[in-house]
């Protein structure tokens, strides 16, 4: 088969130019009966430039995209970007106000959203005044246009605007764990480099499969699947969304040789013993799992079921995908593994971040690479607070190196939980709790304390078939960690709540702790 070599074009709307020339009837995109071949997908993204043209969108112009899961995606992303415009894929989970919120936010002139969202977009566009055009993919909603019949009768816009390899491509709004969602900037040169890295990185060839299972507005499905697959050639199957068995069964029908997830959604995939002993799923040779930490139990899990090669990656929306587990060599369980190249990292001491801690030691995590964001659109102040005037971002998050180098996530500043002057890190209080053998799944979160300030509460998910008491739990973690960061209460529930980008929703565990203890935790709870 043909190679591709690493040549780049300044546009990030011509990711897949080299495929097009090399394999135009090859498919690109499939969804359920669907098929788009590069030839096919390069037509349509030019004549999604070309209607976006007619509408008056030009450069520096923002365009939000409002998707499910859906094969017209990709165009959608890419054609904007052909005029110089700025895509802004939303994540369209969140609630109708958050929505309207970045509606407004971003400038967006132009919403290209999905029928099925149609409540939602209607709320949206009643509520941005903003947007001059509002286009329907897969139907029709009265006062809005049709995208597939304009679609049509579009002109292909084949110029290509030419743009500065820092001019802004793509617009994408954090989840607002803390306020409302802030507009993560994100360069033409940025995402040129994070589709190459992965590639490399993950040494993705044109043969290779791609299975999205999660959410294109998501990095993780974005950034770590769509992107670098079609950088490189190869085939990407979309799932409308993520549901365990239906999962399965696609790996099963499509034979994809790659996908990536969440620690949650393998977790889930794994819990499913009847349908993984159904369906064929030996097709995979690479997973990778990210965008929250993995837990050392279920990365042994996922390695012992699927036979392949696990992949560990740490990354955010700011910084793109810059430490990984290497794909061959040394292997740490329990890390996520090594900046990759072009990456410079520090661990940076919570007080002082005048100076790095010494290994082995926490401290914050600061990264500088050319995946670093452009800064928060329309909050100077923001990006002030957390890109340094030399380049360096300042995540957020708490990690740890070792002699070598190998990065241990230990979790976000905000979830750090301060127990009487102790500090304590729910993701090393999870890792104690999995090694339990009744224990499918947990998450650790801080609970007010009346004499300690906080103190942690476990909420747990038992295996099915499996029994266990609040009281052994807490002695089982008793055994094997310190005093003082041990579960002040244990919870049951059938399933951890997932938030719009398959993470768990610790937001949402907090709010229920409240509920659980309006009181807070008492000298009962020493």
């Amino acid at each position: 088969m043909k190679t591709i070599d690493f040549m780049e074009r300044n546009n990030f709307g011509e990711l897949f130019w080299k495929a097009v020339k090399l394999y135009p009837d090859k498919v690109a995109i499939e969804q359920g009966d669907t098929t788009l071949t590069y030839a096919h997908l390069e037509d349509r993204t030019t004549r999604v430039a070309g209607l976006l043209r007619g509408l008056g969108v030009g450069r520096s112009d923002k365009v939000l995209l409002m998707f499910p899961n859906d094969w017209r995606f990709p165009e959608c992303l890419f054609g904007p970007l052909r005029l110089g415009a700025v895509s802004v894929p939303a994540n369209v989970k969140l609630g109708v106000e958050a929505l309207t919120y970045i509606a407004q936010h971003s400038d967006a002139t132009v919403l290209i959203g999905h029928v099925d969202l149609k409540e939602k977009i209607n709320a949206v566009q009643a509520g941005a005044p903003n947007l001059r055009h509002v286009l329907i993919v897969g139907g029709e909603i009265p006062g809005t246009g049709s995208y597939d019949r304009l679609l049509e009768s579009a002109r292909p816009e084949a110029k290509m605007v030419e743009v500065e390899p820092d001019a802004p491509a793509l617009l994408m709004y954090t989840s607002g764990s803390t306020g409302r969602p802030k507009g993560c900037l994100l360069s033409h040169r940025n995402k040129w480099w994070q589709a190459r890295s992965s590639a490399i990185t993950m040494q993705h060839e044109p043969t290779d499969k791609g299975l999205v299972m999660g959410p294109l507005y998501h990095a993780n499905a974005l950034w770590a699947c769509l992107l670098p697959m079609l950088y490189v050639g190869g085939t990407v199957t979309i799932l409308h969304g993520f549901d365990p068995v239906p999962v399965l069964a696609a790996i099963d029908r499509y034979r994809p040789n790659f996908t990536s997830g969440t620690p949650s959604m393998f977790s889930l995939l794994l819990a499913q013993r009847e349908a993984l002993a159904h369906y064929d799923v030996s097709s995979i040779a690479l997973l990778m799992c990210g965008s929250a930490p993995v837990p050392e139990e279920l990365m042994k899990a996922i390695i012992e079921r699927f036979q392949c090669e696990v992949v560990e990656t740490y990354g955010l929306t700011e910084g793109g995908a810059n430490v990984l587990t290497p794909r061959w060599g040394i292997k740490k369980i329990g890390s996520t593994g090594l900046p990759v190249p072009e990456v410079e990292i520090r661990v940076v001491h919570m007080e002082d971040s005048s100076r790095d801690v010494a290994p082995g030691e926490v401290g914050e995590l600061w990264s500088r690479s050319p995946a670093n964001a452009l800064g928060y659109y329309k909050q100077p102040e923001v990006t002030a607070e957390r890109f340094t005037p030399d380049g360096w971002l300042r995540t957020g998050d708490l990690v740890r190196r070792d002699e070598q180098g190998y990065v241990y996530f230990i979790g976000r500043q905000d979830d750090m939980i301060n127990c009487g002057g102790e500090n304590i890190y729910p993701k090393e209080v999870e890792t104690i709790l999995l090694s339990h053998r009744a224990v499918a799944d947990v998450c650790v979160v801080a609970a007010p304390h009346q004499i300690k300030g906080q103190a942690p509460v476990a909420w747990v998910v038992l295996h099915q078939g499996r029994e266990a008491t609040e009281a052994e739990i807490k002695d089982f973690f008793l055994a094997r960690g310190p005093a003082y960061a041990h579960p002040r209460r244990v919870f049951f529930v059938d399933r951890l709540p997932i938030s719009g980008t398959n993470k768990i929703d610790r937001k949402a565990l907090e709010q229920e702790t409240r509920k659980r203890l309006p009181e807070g935790l008492t000298t009962a709870h020493v």
